[in-house]
């Protein structure tokens, strides 16, 4: 008899709009993913169409099961206003999802956080086997706020975090047994509800400010992400569309030759396609704006009296 393959848990979080890149980021996993172990696919949504649930539940294959999972808690208190908002400019609740992971799947002690905009070139039964010991997230310095000076002050004036150790929250290993001892989701409610702090990034701001100091930083090869004036990393084993660079709405996106042979093989490709024509000038001058917003709204952020760091750092409230 054939010993049991240990499970690998993966985790996303989307909603309709974004199925289409989440067929492109499982069947780009699912194709390089070891043989040697069983992987249980949760994805968490608040509306996803029943359509999209059949067409992504048919890329399961004899070693990944394909799960969905209608999320049921009640996030009323969390409301559309900017500090709220994904690259400023839009506001959706998914993106808070991944904090209330840990409770919702107790039979877990370790799982990957990914977000959908991936494609994952690599073997994800690497990155799980990433020793956490008794730290709580491992994840990949965000390089983006690390080289923009705007973004480099809102991390040290906002959220109290060096810019070289402020991670991005769009891939994470997860210590779910030690996250759940530390209380995240409940935690992350109690400080959202009573100060609702100015954030750039929102979920990523205060995972950044609550784990503090309990942070394994692994190789941005996990977590390679698009980058007009950094050099391309070789052999990315995960490469990350962040921001507004992305091959499905701009050319010459770099890394884009990693997306579209898993897009054309992920059945949902006249969908990706649309979703490129239907990217106007328009459009693209929106995002413009939206990035030349998110880099200005750095100078601001950290002069409140009441900012992550300052909440923090004075002892008002324990990190996680």
């Amino acid at each position: 008899m054939k010993e049991p393959r240990e499970t690998v848990p993966v985790f996303f979080t989307i909603d309709d709009g974004y199925a289409p890149l989440l067929g492109v980021a499982l069947y780009s996993m699912l194709q390089n993913a070891s043989k040697d172990y069983q992987y249980e696919v949760f994805v968490i949504y608040m509306e996803l169409s029943k359509e999209n649930r059949e067409k992504l539940a048919a890329l399961k294959t004899e070693q990944c099961n394909i799960h969905f999972i209608k999320m049921k808690e009640k996030l009323h208190s969390i409301q559309d206003r900017m500090g709220s908002r994904l690259r400023a400019d839009y506001f959706t609740l998914t993106i808070y999802f991944r904090l209330f992971i840990p409770d919702m799947f107790p039979g877990f002690d370790k799982g990957i956080y990914l977000d959908s905009d991936i494609v994952v070139p690599g073997d994800i039964s690497e990155l799980y086997r990433e020793e956490l010991k008794d730290t709580l997230l491992g994840a990949v310095i965000d390089p983006v706020i690390a080289k923009v000076p705007e973004l480099t002050r809102h991390a040290r004036l906002c959220v109290g975090v060096d810019s070289h150790k402020y991670f991005n929250s769009g891939v994470l290993l997860m210590n779910l047994k030690e996250l759940r001892k530390a209380r995240l989701g409940e935690r992350f409610l109690e400080l959202h509800d009573k100060y609702h702090f100015d954030a750039i990034a929102p979920d990523q701001d205060y995972l950044n400010a609550m784990c503090k100091g309990r942070v394994t930083y692994i190789s941005a090869v996990w977590d390679a992400m698009p980058s007009e004036d950094k050099a391309k990393i070789v052999n990315p084993k995960l490469v990350h569309y962040n921001l507004f660079s992305k091959p499905w709405y701009y050319d010459g996106v770099q890394y884009e030759e990693y997306f579209w042979p898993y897009a054309e093989a992920s059945g949902y490709l006249p969908e990706i396609l649309n979703m490129k024509k239907g990217h106007t000038k328009q459009d693209k001058q929106a995002d413009s704006e939206h990035m030349a917003l998110l880099i200005s709204r750095g100078n601001v952020t950290g002069d409140g009296e009441v900012t992550f760091r300052s909440v923090f750092n004075e002892g008002i409230e324990a990190r996680l």
